[in-house]
Protein backbone atom coordinates (compact mmCIF):
# COMPACT_ATOMS: atom_id res chain seq x y z
CA UNK A 1 0.00 0.00 0.00
CA UNK A 2 1.15 3.60 -1.10
CA UNK A 3 1.73 5.70 2.06
CA UNK A 4 0.51 9.36 1.48
CA UNK A 5 1.55 12.49 3.29
CA UNK A 6 -2.08 12.78 4.30
CA UNK A 7 -1.58 9.22 6.26
CA UNK A 8 2.28 10.51 7.39
CA UNK A 9 0.30 13.74 8.80
CA UNK A 10 -2.48 12.00 10.68
CA UNK A 11 0.04 8.78 12.21
CA UNK A 12 1.93 12.06 13.69
CA UNK A 13 -0.86 13.85 14.78
CA UNK A 14 -1.58 10.87 16.77
CA UNK A 15 2.02 10.36 18.42
CA UNK A 16 3.48 13.05 18.02
CA UNK A 17 7.12 11.14 16.40
CA UNK A 18 8.51 12.96 14.19
CA UNK A 19 7.68 13.15 10.10
CA UNK A 20 10.35 10.55 8.76
CA UNK A 21 9.66 8.19 11.66
CA UNK A 22 6.12 8.07 10.60
CA UNK A 23 6.77 7.72 6.79
CA UNK A 24 8.96 4.38 8.28
CA UNK A 25 6.64 3.24 10.10
CA UNK A 26 3.60 3.50 7.74
CA UNK A 27 6.24 1.63 5.04
CA UNK A 28 7.25 -1.28 7.47
CA UNK A 29 3.49 -1.90 8.28
CA UNK A 30 2.12 -1.44 5.00
CA UNK A 31 0.01 1.53 5.28
CA UNK A 32 -1.68 -0.10 8.57
CA UNK A 33 -2.15 2.73 11.15
CA UNK A 34 -2.74 1.19 14.44
CA UNK A 35 -0.16 -1.39 13.64
CA UNK A 36 2.11 1.90 12.40
CA UNK A 37 1.47 3.15 16.57
CA UNK A 38 2.63 0.26 17.69
CA UNK A 39 5.55 0.05 15.77
CA UNK A 40 6.88 3.34 17.21
CA UNK A 41 5.65 2.35 20.60
CA UNK A 42 7.76 -0.49 20.50
CA UNK A 43 11.09 1.33 19.12
CA UNK A 44 10.68 3.66 21.66
CA UNK A 45 9.31 6.52 19.68
CA UNK A 46 6.16 6.90 21.09
CA UNK A 47 7.85 6.84 24.54
CA UNK A 48 8.69 9.95 23.20
CA UNK A 49 6.04 11.84 21.99
CA UNK A 50 4.62 11.12 25.24
CA UNK A 51 7.34 13.16 27.10
CA UNK A 52 6.72 16.35 24.63
CA UNK A 53 4.71 18.41 26.57
CA UNK A 54 7.68 18.14 29.62
CA UNK A 55 10.00 21.33 30.45
CA UNK A 56 13.14 20.34 29.27
CA UNK A 57 15.49 23.14 30.55
CA UNK A 58 18.44 21.46 32.19
CA UNK A 59 20.87 19.55 30.08
CA UNK A 60 24.54 20.88 28.75
CA UNK A 61 26.40 23.63 26.24
CA UNK A 62 29.09 22.42 24.24
CA UNK A 63 31.69 24.35 22.34
CA UNK A 64 33.59 22.02 19.90
CA UNK A 65 36.22 22.56 17.37
CA UNK A 66 37.41 21.21 14.10
CA UNK A 67 40.02 23.02 12.38
CA UNK A 68 38.79 26.14 11.22
CA UNK A 69 35.16 25.49 12.19
CA UNK A 70 33.85 25.43 15.39
CA UNK A 71 30.15 24.95 16.58
CA UNK A 72 28.11 26.09 20.14
CA UNK A 73 24.81 23.74 20.20
CA UNK A 74 22.34 23.31 23.20
CA UNK A 75 20.56 20.26 24.27
CA UNK A 76 18.28 20.25 26.92
CA UNK A 77 16.65 17.62 29.44
CA UNK A 78 14.20 17.59 32.40
CA UNK A 79 16.90 17.25 35.14
CA UNK A 80 20.39 18.26 36.05
CA UNK A 81 21.09 14.56 37.29
CA UNK A 82 20.43 13.69 33.73
CA UNK A 83 22.94 16.24 32.52
CA UNK A 84 25.56 14.19 34.58
CA UNK A 85 24.67 11.23 32.81
CA UNK A 86 27.83 9.83 30.63
CA UNK A 87 25.32 8.61 28.27
CA UNK A 88 23.64 12.08 27.77
CA UNK A 89 27.22 13.25 27.57
CA UNK A 90 28.05 11.48 24.82
CA UNK A 91 24.86 12.34 22.75
CA UNK A 92 25.96 15.96 23.18
CA UNK A 93 29.16 15.34 22.10
CA UNK A 94 28.19 13.01 19.28
CA UNK A 95 25.27 15.69 18.33
CA UNK A 96 28.46 18.88 18.08
CA UNK A 97 30.81 16.71 16.12
CA UNK A 98 27.61 15.90 13.30
CA UNK A 99 27.12 19.59 13.17
CA UNK A 100 30.20 20.52 12.70
CA UNK A 101 31.00 17.79 9.65
CA UNK A 102 27.17 18.54 8.33
CA UNK A 103 26.47 22.09 8.86
CA UNK A 104 22.71 22.28 8.63
CA UNK A 105 21.16 25.53 8.39
CA UNK A 106 18.66 24.90 11.31
CA UNK A 107 17.80 22.85 13.87
CA UNK A 108 14.70 21.35 11.99
CA UNK A 109 16.91 20.68 9.40
CA UNK A 110 19.60 19.04 11.41
CA UNK A 111 17.15 16.59 12.73
CA UNK A 112 16.48 15.07 9.63
CA UNK A 113 19.77 14.32 8.91
CA UNK A 114 21.08 10.62 8.67
CA UNK A 115 22.94 10.01 11.22
CA UNK A 116 24.07 6.25 12.02
CA UNK A 117 22.53 2.82 11.39
CA UNK A 118 20.31 4.07 9.13
CA UNK A 119 18.91 6.53 11.68
CA UNK A 120 18.18 10.34 11.45
CA UNK A 121 19.36 12.36 14.40
CA UNK A 122 15.39 12.98 15.80
CA UNK A 123 15.55 9.24 15.99
CA UNK A 124 19.05 9.30 17.43
CA UNK A 125 17.86 11.36 19.95
CA UNK A 126 14.51 9.68 20.29
CA UNK A 127 16.47 6.22 20.95
CA UNK A 128 18.17 7.67 23.79
CA UNK A 129 14.90 9.25 25.44
CA UNK A 130 13.69 5.57 25.50
CA UNK A 131 17.38 4.72 26.89
CA UNK A 132 17.41 7.66 29.67
CA UNK A 133 13.58 8.35 30.27
CA UNK A 134 13.22 11.77 30.45
CA UNK A 135 12.63 14.62 27.40
CA UNK A 136 15.67 15.41 25.16
CA UNK A 137 15.86 18.20 23.02
CA UNK A 138 18.27 19.69 20.73
CA UNK A 139 17.70 22.85 21.48
CA UNK A 140 19.92 25.49 19.28
CA UNK A 141 23.56 25.36 17.71
CA UNK A 142 25.50 27.80 15.78
CA UNK A 143 28.41 27.13 13.51
CA UNK A 144 31.43 29.52 13.18
CA UNK A 145 34.38 29.45 10.57
CA UNK A 146 37.97 31.47 11.34
CA UNK A 147 40.46 32.49 8.95
CA UNK A 148 43.92 30.62 9.52
CA UNK A 149 45.76 33.15 11.72
CA UNK A 150 42.33 33.73 13.87
CA UNK A 151 42.15 31.68 17.09
CA UNK A 152 38.75 29.94 18.54
CA UNK A 153 38.15 30.73 22.53
CA UNK A 154 36.15 27.61 23.85
CA UNK A 155 34.90 28.17 27.16
CA UNK A 156 32.65 26.21 29.87
CA UNK A 157 31.56 26.85 33.44
CA UNK A 158 29.84 24.93 35.81
CA UNK A 159 30.63 21.70 34.14
CA UNK A 160 28.56 23.16 30.62
CA UNK A 161 25.67 25.54 32.41
CA UNK A 162 27.51 28.10 30.27
CA UNK A 163 28.95 28.09 27.29
CA UNK A 164 30.92 30.82 25.18
CA UNK A 165 32.43 30.66 21.42
CA UNK A 166 34.51 33.75 20.80
CA UNK A 167 37.28 34.17 17.87
CA UNK A 168 40.14 36.52 17.79
CA UNK A 169 41.24 37.91 14.78
CA UNK A 170 45.06 39.03 14.45
CA UNK A 171 46.23 36.38 17.11
CA UNK A 172 46.81 32.49 16.71
CA UNK A 173 46.84 32.19 20.56
CA UNK A 174 44.11 30.15 21.92
CA UNK A 175 44.65 30.67 25.41
CA UNK A 176 43.87 34.87 24.94
CA UNK A 177 40.78 33.93 22.72
CA UNK A 178 39.94 31.62 25.81
CA UNK A 179 40.51 34.30 28.64
CA UNK A 180 38.26 36.52 26.36
CA UNK A 181 35.87 33.76 26.44
CA UNK A 182 36.44 33.56 30.11
CA UNK A 183 34.97 37.05 30.46
CA UNK A 184 32.57 36.86 28.65
CA UNK A 185 30.92 33.83 30.88
CA UNK A 186 31.29 36.03 34.16
CA UNK A 187 30.11 39.21 32.62
CA UNK A 188 27.73 38.37 29.66
CA UNK A 189 27.97 41.35 27.88
CA UNK A 190 25.04 41.62 24.86
CA UNK A 191 28.11 43.36 22.16
CA UNK A 192 31.12 43.30 21.60
CA UNK A 193 31.40 46.87 20.55
CA UNK A 194 29.67 50.61 20.74
CA UNK A 195 29.51 49.79 16.59
CA UNK A 196 27.20 47.19 17.45
CA UNK A 197 24.60 48.98 19.72
CA UNK A 198 21.92 50.77 17.14
CA UNK A 199 21.47 54.26 17.61
CA UNK A 200 17.86 53.52 18.21
CA UNK A 201 19.10 51.99 21.27
CA UNK A 202 21.83 54.68 22.58
CA UNK A 203 18.71 57.76 21.78
CA UNK A 204 16.58 55.67 24.37
CA UNK A 205 19.32 55.61 26.91
CA UNK A 206 20.12 59.07 26.61
CA UNK A 207 16.28 59.61 27.16
CA UNK A 208 15.89 57.69 30.36
CA UNK A 209 19.43 58.77 31.67
CA UNK A 210 18.12 62.56 30.74
CA UNK A 211 15.00 61.79 32.74
CA UNK A 212 17.03 60.77 35.25
CA UNK A 213 18.69 63.60 36.06
CA UNK A 214 16.55 65.76 35.55
CA UNK A 215 14.12 64.25 38.37
CA UNK A 216 17.32 64.75 40.51
CA UNK A 217 16.92 68.24 40.46
CA UNK A 218 20.46 68.42 38.45
CA UNK A 219 21.16 72.17 36.40
CA UNK A 220 19.57 71.81 33.33
CA UNK A 221 23.33 73.27 32.10
CA UNK A 222 25.47 70.16 33.39
CA UNK A 223 22.49 67.38 32.95
CA UNK A 224 24.11 67.09 29.23
CA UNK A 225 27.78 66.01 30.38
CA UNK A 226 26.12 64.49 33.43
CA UNK A 227 23.88 61.80 30.75
CA UNK A 228 27.49 61.17 28.53
CA UNK A 229 28.93 59.84 31.32
CA UNK A 230 26.85 57.65 32.54
CA UNK A 231 25.92 56.33 28.97
CA UNK A 232 29.45 55.89 29.02
CA UNK A 233 29.09 53.55 32.34
CA UNK A 234 26.18 51.69 30.30
CA UNK A 235 28.35 51.15 27.46
CA UNK A 236 30.52 49.37 29.93
CA UNK A 237 27.49 47.15 30.88
CA UNK A 238 26.56 45.96 27.42
CA UNK A 239 30.06 46.27 24.86
CA UNK A 240 32.47 43.73 25.98
CA UNK A 241 35.53 45.70 24.61
CA UNK A 242 34.20 48.58 27.58
CA UNK A 243 34.33 46.76 30.31
CA UNK A 244 37.15 45.76 32.78
CA UNK A 245 38.85 42.78 32.08
CA UNK A 246 38.17 40.21 34.92
CA UNK A 247 41.84 39.13 34.78
CA UNK A 248 43.35 42.51 35.13
CA UNK A 249 40.77 44.92 36.81
CA UNK A 250 43.08 47.55 35.48
CA UNK A 251 42.36 47.21 31.82
CA UNK A 252 39.53 47.58 29.04
CA UNK A 253 39.20 44.69 27.59
CA UNK A 254 39.56 45.95 24.40
CA UNK A 255 43.14 47.74 25.46
CA UNK A 256 43.88 44.21 26.81
CA UNK A 257 43.58 42.21 23.22
CA UNK A 258 44.91 44.62 21.40
CA UNK A 259 47.88 45.07 23.60
CA UNK A 260 48.58 41.40 22.54
CA UNK A 261 48.29 42.70 18.87
CA UNK A 262 44.76 41.15 17.93
CA UNK A 263 41.29 42.25 18.16
CA UNK A 264 37.83 40.37 19.35
CA UNK A 265 35.58 39.50 15.80
CA UNK A 266 32.44 37.87 17.96
CA UNK A 267 31.19 36.00 20.60
CA UNK A 268 28.52 33.74 21.32
CA UNK A 269 27.34 32.60 24.62
CA UNK A 270 24.90 30.21 25.62
CA UNK A 271 23.16 29.83 29.22
CA UNK A 272 21.65 26.64 29.69
CA UNK A 273 17.69 26.99 29.69
CA UNK A 274 17.62 30.79 29.56
CA UNK A 275 13.97 31.96 28.20
CA UNK A 276 12.54 28.75 28.76
CA UNK A 277 9.50 29.13 31.32
CA UNK A 278 10.27 26.63 33.71
CA UNK A 279 7.45 24.71 35.41
CA UNK A 280 8.28 25.43 39.83
CA UNK A 281 6.26 22.54 41.35
CA UNK A 282 4.83 23.16 45.06
CA UNK A 283 5.48 20.10 46.44
CA UNK A 284 3.46 21.08 49.93
CA UNK A 285 0.41 22.60 47.76
CA UNK A 286 0.33 18.97 45.43
CA UNK A 287 0.25 17.24 48.79
CA UNK A 288 -2.74 19.28 49.85
CA UNK A 289 -4.64 19.03 46.81
CA UNK A 290 -4.23 15.21 46.93
CA UNK A 291 -5.50 15.20 50.59
CA UNK A 292 -8.48 17.57 49.65
CA UNK A 293 -9.56 15.31 47.14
Amino acid sequence: MAVTASMVKELREKTGAGMMDCKKALTETNGDMEKAIDFLREKGIANAAKKADRVAAEGLALVKSEGNKAVIVEVNSETDFVAKNENFQKLVGDLASHLISNAPASVEVALEQPFADGQTVQEYINASIAKIGEKISLRRFEIVEKEDGDAFGEYLHMGGRIGVLAVVSGSSDAELAKDVAMHVAAINPTYVSRDEVSQEEVEREREVLTQQALNEGKPANIVEKMVEGRLSKYFEQVCLLDQPFVKDGDQKVGKYVQGKGAAVKSFIRYEVGEGIEKREDNFAEEVMSQVKK
